[in-house]
């Protein structure tokens, strides 16, 4: 009796694996950390568990929130997040979600930040909006999961359209005041210069004529009378009585 036995092929234990730049790959065997991957060609496991980390820098939008200012107005204010992953195995081992945290603390510390500040302050995205505040929160979340918070953008306020309406009546009313204002100056500097105009001409009539002969139309006829002339037509003539 004789048997026959089909020769297996053998698996192979490994493979290759490429990591783009800007990522991190962790290797887990058994359970455990065995080691981080740069980015390159390795030679991995087959058996193993890896786990792609993005190191890249990435914009996190939060979403718009209802919030109380400081006047008791009904707001909705939205802004961004620019954060990086700075340790992938606390990013990975931390938290089952950690930009979900990040997110939490920076929408909290978004509507304190709102709560202390007038509408007027948020509409003019000046420095009393503390958005120091909300970039020191949202980084001390992220610290403890390796995410590092870089910036926090302010984007939008969205007021009531009642509060909208009286902003644009107050920039329309600015507006006109300042047209108005400088329109009385440009009259103002229209009526100084022709007062010194006059002066001039009452102070040399020979300018007076002149000026005269200048603005005088294509064709028109323009008699002067000389005053020396008319002085000496005007001087009496003596007789042969009086000599």
């Amino acid at each position: 009796m004789s048997f026959t036995f089909a020769l297996q092929p053998k698996r192979k234990l490994f493979s290759h694996q490429e990591i783009e730049p800007g990522h991190t790959v962790l290797e887990y065997r058994g359970g455990r950390l065995s080691r981080t991957l740069a980015p390159g060609r390795h030679r991995v496991r087959r058996t193993g568990s890896y786990v792609d980390v993005d190191l890249r820098t990435r914009i996190v939008p939060v979403a718009p929130q209802e919030v109380l200012t400081a006047d008791t107005v009904s707001v909705r204010v939205t802004m961004a997040l620019r954060a990086r992953v700075t340790d992938a195995v606390a990013y990975t081992e931390t938290t089952a979600d950690p930009w979900s945290a990040v997110y939490l603390a920076a929408q909290v510390a978004l509507r304190d930040a709102c709560a202390s500040s007038t509408v007027e302050q948020l509409l003019a995205r000046d420095q009393n909006m503390d958005v120091g505040s909300i970039l020191q929160a949202a980084r001390t979340a992220g610290a403890t999961m390796g995410i590092d918070v870089e910036a926090v953008f302010l984007k939008d306020v969205i007021t009531p359209s009642e509060i909208r309406s009286a902003a644009l009546e107050l920039i329309t009313a600015k507006m006109q005041g300042q047209a108005r204002l400088e329109k009385a100056r440009a009259e103002t500097a229209a009526l100084r210069a022709l007062a010194n105009a006059g002066r001039l001409l009452d102070a040399h009539p020979a300018l007076a004529r002149l000026r005269l002969v200048q603005e005088a139309p294509y064709g028109a006829k323009v008699v002067l009378a000389v005053g020396d002339a008319d002085a000496a037509a005007a001087r009496p003539v003596a007789s042969d009585d009086d000599r």
